[in-house]
């Protein structure tokens, strides 16, 4: 386990940055596994800070780059082992009676949802391990539809090794300039976030559309 025994070089004094400083100072390479951890159960916690921090912390030479990468990665896949755990334990007979009573939604929805799941879940598990937004969500259907846990633990391995490499060697590259790949990973976070806000429009839009043409066309049969 590394030790960290001296500050960062002009590191972070506030907010996440700050707060995982903390972490790599007092822990070290396991603190910065235990950040990623927590920001996959809580995803305003945002790892395109915490990872490339982490790489920089590598190149500072307080740990050694192949401990961040373990670490990080190991974070990953403990945070969204308890994601799945949740949503195993929250079951597909509580989603359907949730579904139930939400508006504007129908259980045939869910129904073609859990199917595409089962066609396309695996590539869905490594994927959305790198996709913003989609990182820590992505685990929980794997928990509701029971994809068998070994399968979603190596492809959430592979995702998140893929992903933690990318920002933590990103990090490890732009010294202490790392806080350029918080800017380039949240412009992509935002563009990911509009998409899904359109495409949640365009759903909730169809549905409306959807719900006044019915009572029209059932009074048009009498």
């Amino acid at each position: 386990m590394d030790h960290v025994t001296f500050p960062l070089a002009q590191e972070p004094a506030a907010g996440v940055a700050g707060w995982a400083t903390g972490l790599v100072e007092s822990m070290g390479a396991p603190g910065a596994g235990l950040a990623i951890a927590l920001e996959n159960l809580f995803p305003p916690l945002p790892s395109e800070v915490i990872l490339p921090l982490t790489g920089f912390a590598a190149g500072q030479g307080v740990i050694s780059l192949a401990s961040a990468l373990f670490w990080t990665t190991l974070g990953s896949v403990a945070g969204a082992a308890a994601l799945y755990l949740l949503g195993a334990v929250f079951g597909r007979a509580r989603m359907h009676a949730l579904w139930a009573r939400l508006p504007l939604v129908r259980s045939a929805d869910l129904e073609r949802t859990e199917r595409w799941f089962a066609r396309h879940g695996t590539k869905a598990v490594l994927l959305g391990r790198m996709v913003p937004l989609f990182r820590s969500l992505i685990s929980v259907p794997a928990g509701v539809e029971r994809m068998p846990l070994p399968l979603f633990l190596a492809l959430t391995t592979l995702g998140s090794l893929v992903w933690n490499t990318a920002l933590v060697m990103a990090g490890y590259a732009l010294g202490d300039r790392w806080e350029l790949v918080e800017t380039y990973v949240g412009l992509l976070s935002k563009a990911v976030l509009v998409l899904v806000a359109a495409a949640l429009a365009g759903y909730v839009t169809v549905r409306v559309r959807s719900r006044r043409r019915t009572p029209a066309q059932h009074r048009r049969t009498y």
